[in-house]
């Protein structure tokens, strides 16, 4: 979810004096009414994304069979239940990620290219919160439990995640400190922060080179975004916050320790619910862990990070040990499609009906940062066009079956891809024209997957 109140933007005085009014608002009033019905739909469209660090055990992980026949895996036997929901996809890949070790999860919802001069794109989930936007308290929810969030906005700010539980509750259903006249006049002096002195900065751009008019511009489009968040926040003070039971409350509200892993998903996971059942929001994304940081499972037996498993060499024990992670990791997901399935819509319906989910990595081999052959779970969204219950295999007819008893020649495949037009962008493209963007591209797109 997207804070109206963090400093992160505001962290040099000097530059915000310098920077406030420069900014050019479009059309702020796109987001009135903010609280007005949704004509188009009979009810809300809702997005989730789950990002797994560090790829999987592929062997252990890969889907052999196209269609709908298909077996499921090990590390995918969570799933089963939900076999008439998902869509397993095999064969996309990130062209701009390729070779740039832990990038993987920077690009994985943007298709951009990050190379050491390149800025990031936006995220698909953001492309998506421009069009859910008017609808919710907050544009997005982004969660995660270390590192940084998936979530970039056009000029290529990642945006800050939240990560304790209690404090996502709290913003989603509880009073802000102080009352909403204490909320209202720390937001308005930020907003009059953010409108000061604009001779100062013309002065300061029209004295920058090239490069740092650049950097100039990313900063003033974070400022930009500050001003529209804040003037969200207060527009939407006098909007009764949404009632939920108490059985819902004791659930979420409340902090859990991440090394009880599986408490800690569950409850984000029930959060991520709350939120598209109230309506608080439409798109969510939640990081369970960092490339370099994804922490470890003592609730499992696993005391080593996830990073640590991933670079197993080729060790029987610590392969093990991924594939159990793996299949932890899944059987949380599992859950959260449950929960999704259980839980009533507006219109009766399940909730998961009208919520696409996306799981998966940025990588497929984490000992070698091999990122083709992505391992992803597309699930949900059954009144948004999606029909599943195959597997989408996009390697078929580009090599020559899959090798897992061969694990070089698999590692191989999850290093380079067997189709070179299969981008993941595809997939993003796809998911962002069932949410209403109306855009015939999006990142490094070559084509729509279809469904």
């Amino acid at each position: 979810m997207t804070y109206l109140t963090q400093s992160w933007l505001l962290d040099r005085r000097h530059a915000l004096r310098a920077m406030g009014t420069c900014i050019s608002l479009p059309f702020l009033e796109c987001m009135v009414p903010l609280r007005a019905a949704e004509a188009s739909f009979a009810t809300p469209r809702r997005s989730a994304f789950i990002y797994l660090a560090n790829g999987v055990h592929s062997l252990n992980y890969q889907i052999t069979t196209p269609g709908k026949d298909y077996e499921f895996s090990r590390s995918l036997k969570p799933l089963e239940k939900h076999r008439e929901v998902i869509t397993p996809i095999s064969g996309l890949h990130h062209p701009g990620a390729l070779g740039h070790d832990h990038s993987c999860i920077s690009v994985w919802l943007t298709g951009g290219k990050l190379g050491p001069t390149d800025r990031n794109t936006i995220s698909v989930d953001q492309k998506i919160a421009e069009i859910t936007a008017p609808h919710t308290r907050y544009p997005s929810m982004d969660i995660a439990l270390t590192g940084a969030s998936l979530a970039w906005t056009a000029d290529g700010v990642r945006l800050p995640p939240l990560r304790r539980c209690s404090e996502i509750f709290a913003s989603m259903f509880e009073e802000p400190k102080g009352g909403k006249e204490v909320q209202r006049r720390n937001l308005r002096r930020k907003g009059s922060v953010l409108d000061a002195n604009l001779d100062e900065v013309r002065q300061l751009d029209q004295s920058l080179g090239a490069v740092d008019k650049g950097r100039l511009q990313q900063y003033l489009t974070s400022v930009r975004e500050a001003e529209i968040r804040t003037r969200r926040a207060d527009a939407w003070l006098d909007t009764p916050l949404p009632s939920i039971s108490e059985t819902d409350r004791k659930r979420t509200n409340r902090d859990i320790a991440t090394t009880m892993a599986g408490d800690y998903f569950r409850t984000v996971y029930d959060l991520m619910v709350l939120a598209f059942q109230t309506d608080v929001t439409r798109v969510a994304t939640f990081s369970l862990g960092g490339e370099g940081d994804a922490f470890s499972i003592p609730e499992i037996g696993i005391t080593e990070s996830r990073h640590q498993l991933s670079h197993h060499g080729g060790d029987p024990g610590y392969m093990e040990k991924l594939t159990n992670y793996d299949t932890f990791a899944i059987e949380q997901y599992s859950y959260f499609l449950t929960r999704l399935a259980e839980t009533k819509d507006l219109n009766g319906k399940p909730l998961l009906n009208s919520t696409m989910s996306l799981f998966g990595s940025g990588m497929s081999y984490g000992h070698s940062h091999g990122n083709a052959n992505l391992p992803l779970v597309l699930a949900g969204g059954s009144d948004l066009g999606l029909q599943h219950g195959r597997h989408l295999d996009l390697n078929q007819g580009h090599f020559k079956g899959y090798q897992l008893d061969k694990p070089s020649e698999h590692y191989s495949l999850c290093s380079r891809p067997a189709n070179p037009n299969a981008h993941m962008s595809n997939l993003l493209l796809m998911m962002a024209q069932k949410m209403g963007v109306e855009t015939d591209r999006f990142g490094d797109s070559n084509s729509v997957v279809e469904l």
